[in-house]
């Protein structure tokens, strides 16, 4: 089940959401307010850039819906 994340976990980046116990998640770099998606399995992982329609980096939005940090 996913769920939404407002926890601040690093001074860099925090993690705004978690799916399927914590293997797949989006962090966001503070600095940037890019967005990468982490996905693990067993002993195996990976780390991207999440893009928008135009091939841009996904930028997080502060917005009064979105989780605080």
């Amino acid at each position: 089940m996913a769920r939404m994340e407002k926890r601040r976990v690093a001074d860099r980046f925090f993690k705004l959401y978690t799916q399927n116990m914590g293997g797949t998640q989006i962090w966001v770099d503070l600095e940037t307010k890019v967005q990468y998606l982490w996905h693990a399995e067993g002993y195996a992982g990976g780390l991207t850039v999440l893009l928008d329609a135009d091939g841009k980096p996904l930028l997080y939005r502060e917005t009064p819906n979105a989780p605080e940090y």
